[in-house]
């Protein structure tokens, strides 16, 4: 059994949070924008992956309602067994995303909402590459993060402290970019997550999709 210092902290963090972070996140209008801007754009039953999977609402169960396959990946236990319950249509991986191998062109989505903001910059960079390899040619990904030109701080997350990295608006979409992805448009917008210890956040969303020739 690992000790609780060993697992990663976003397990840690999640566990803790639990069913408290559906509730305070799953209504923010730009996620349910940008998972519709996904869905409009996936071919009939289409094959897609969700990174940081959490409680399955709203992302896997909105690729589900319309006619999807939906594998998600969640690095916390606690979630993985939220999701099982609310979404059994979909199949949950618990694991650390960034261990998981995937085969090239084998999806035709990909979500991937504030799911690295707990990975150095480089691994950020090696996981968005790795993706980018994974979306079938043609293929759309959708991704969200907190804009911030900061590396490894401490910050108190829904009550729960947190160490966190991210890059610049612009260093991330030029992160995205150098993945292999064509940013076709973002968003940025400040959310107030619905919890009583969290306080208003910007966030940033990218639609992206991988050229038929690019690679």
């Amino acid at each position: 059994m690992r000790h609780e210092d060993q697992r990663p902290p976003a397990a840690v963090l999640f566990d803790a949070l639990g069913a408290d972070y559906e509730k305070a996140f799953a209504h923010a209008p730009a996620h349910l924008s940008a998972l519709e801007w996904l869905i409009e754009r996936l071919p009939p039953t289409a094959r897609a992956l969700d990174v940081g999977s959490g409680t399955g609402r709203p992302t896997a169960a909105a690729l589900i309602e319309a006619g999807h396959t939906v594998l998600g990946v969640d690095v916390s236990p606690v979630m993985v067994e939220l999701a099982t319950r609310q979404v059994p249509e979909a199949e949950f991986h618990c694991g650390d995303i960034r261990d998981l191998p995937f085969e090239a062109d084998s999806f035709d989505g990909v979500c991937v909402f504030f799911s690295l903001l707990q990975m150095p910059r480089a691994e950020q960079s090696a996981l968005m590459r790795r993706l980018a390899l994974a979306l079938k040619p043609g293929g759309h990904l959708v991704l969200a993060t907190v804009p911030a030109d900061v590396e490894d701080i401490e910050v108190t997350f829904m009550g729960q402290p947190v160490r966190a990295t991210s890059f610049s608006e612009e260093d991330f979409t030029g992160m995205v970019e150098a993945a292999g992805l064509t940013v076709l448009s973002r968003h940025s917008t400040t959310f107030a997550p619905d919890h009583p210890s969290a306080t208003p956040e910007p966030h940033l969303f990218l639609h992206c999709r991988r050229d038929e020739t690019g690679r």
